[in-house]
Parts: C-alpha cells; structure tokens; sequence
C-alpha cells in the first residue's frame, strides 16, 4: 500500500469513528431505504461539486492574476 492509500484508509477510519459517536450508529445501520441512501449520496456529490467550484474559481482567478503580472 502507498503512502497516500494509506493516508485514506486512516482518515475512512477516522471519519467512521467520528460518524459513529455524532450519530450513533455505524454503514452497517439497517433503517435507511435505499432511496434514502441515494439521495445522501446525492448531497454529499452536490457538496463536493461546491467545493470543487471554489477551488477552481480560486485556481483560475491565481492563473489571472499572475497573468497580469
């Protein structure tokens, strides 16, 4: 395993763990239906596709500014 992999498997972990004490349960928990759980996916993509945005909005406007330069 690299480096990196590594570095995921550690923070899956300690995301699990996190998850585990915030809401008292584990992915192992059984009352979602599996629209329920699609629809989390949902969110937790639109989420990241924000987050993706703002860094790419950062990157270009870096790239601007030092185009100006």
């Amino acid at each position: 395993m690299s480096t990196i992999e590594y570095k995921v498997c550690t923070k899956i972990t300690q995301r699990a763990e996190l998850g585990k004490k915030k809401y008292k349960t584990t992915m192992d928990r059984k009352d979602l239906t599996k629209l329920q759980w699609l629809k989390h996916a949902q969110e937790e993509a639109m989420d990241l596709a924000v987050y993706l945005e703002k860094l790419i909005e950062e990157e270009e406007n870096d790239i601007q500014g030092a185009e100006q330069v």
